[in-house]
């Protein structure tokens, strides 16, 4: 198997090899879904705890439904209300973990690195589901499998990832998963929303929509990350739409056969029109969240067979 991580921390440290040992796992899932096909044995005896210190119902129901679908028992810890608001560490909470012996560990938390700390106190294999403004790899994995059933591959396309660049994890796993299947990546969004230092990413930057699509394969929207902003990024919710929110007169710069993706959840009006949004013909956005339920029982599917056999080979 040409999969051998132990977590699925970050697109970082992925070879190509990995990405699409992932991919094609997640192709056998997302058909076996659409078939009604089971396959409650894969995780069979496992525990799967999610562990969202901050709150994602999208994310959150798409691990339990994967987890649910291979057969593991699956537990929600409330962090919300737990003992971290009381003052326990991290650390404290691997310890804890640790006790209650799972095999496999979701994990969405607000601060950047939180998710590879975990990683390194725990015995189990642990999956990011978003951590701060670092990354978000399933979310990537889904809308690169998004992408190849779309485009019938993943490599030398023209994809343009618009919006709020500078808080999305999103975007970052993007970047990172589609450089290195040797795509063509342009950033598009007002300055104060691009990273400082992108231009050393090795992707197109623009802050004319028009300009940034034209000819482009892709098209993904982002979310306006409201709540990482702190300062006045954008004029006004109408004006960021008039330059920069995706409808027809935008998007026909872009390829004819052009897809339209979005991670959601979106803000209708200010980063799509809703029609758009809504066109089968060009969107994808509920074919990504198919995606994701397939894209997570694969990358579990291949932790836990990692899992167990490093767990095999240790003495008794």
């Amino acid at each position: 198997m040409s999969f051998t991580a132990r977590h699925l921390l970050g697109i970082e440290p992925l070879r190509q090899a990995d990405i699409t040992a992932l991919l094609d796992r997640a192709d056998h899932y997302a058909e076996a879904n659409r078939r009604g096909e089971a396959a409650r044995d894969v995780l069979a005896g496992l525990t799967q705890i999610n562990m969202f210190f901050e709150a994602s119902t999208r994310t959150q129901s798409s691990f339990e439904l994967a987890g649910q679908r291979l057969g593991a028992d699956v537990m929600n810890m409330a962090m919300q209300a737990s003992s971290l608001k009381k003052g326990e560490t991290l650390i404290d909470t691997a310890l804890t973990l640790n006790a209650m012996r799972p095999d496999l560990l979701v994990v969405r938390h607000p601060n950047s690195g939180a998710v590879d700390l975990l990683a390194q106190k725990v015995q189990c294999a642990v999956l990011n589901a978003g951590d701060g403004r670092h990354e978000h790899p399933t979310q990537a994995l889904l809308d690169a499998l998004t992408i190849r059933r779309a485009k019938g591959r993943l490599h030398r396309l023209s994809i343009a990832i618009c919006g709020d660049i500078a808080h999305s994890r999103v975007a970052r796993s993007n970047i990172l998963l589609l450089g290195k299947m040797e795509n063509r990546i342009r950033l598009i969004g007002p300055r104060t929303l691009i990273p400082s230092g992108a231009d050393r990413w090795g992707v197109e930057i623009f802050d004319d929509m028009a300009e940034g699509l034209q000819g482009a394969d892709v098209v993904m929207m982002l979310r306006l990350q409201k709540e990482r902003m702190d300062g006045g990024f954008i004029p006004s919710e109408r004006e960021y739409y008039h330059r920069w929110g995706l409808d027809a007169a935008k998007l026909a710069h872009a390829k004819p056969d052009a897809i339209v993706m979005h991670p959601g959840p979106m803000n209708r009006g200010v980063e799509i029109d809703g029609t758009l949004a809504d066109d089968i013909n060009r969107s994808v956005i509920q074919t990504q969240v198919e995606m994701g339920v397939a894209v997570r029982m694969a990358a579990m599917d291949l932790l836990a067979q990692n899992l167990r056999a490093e767990r095999a080979a240790q003495p008794a």
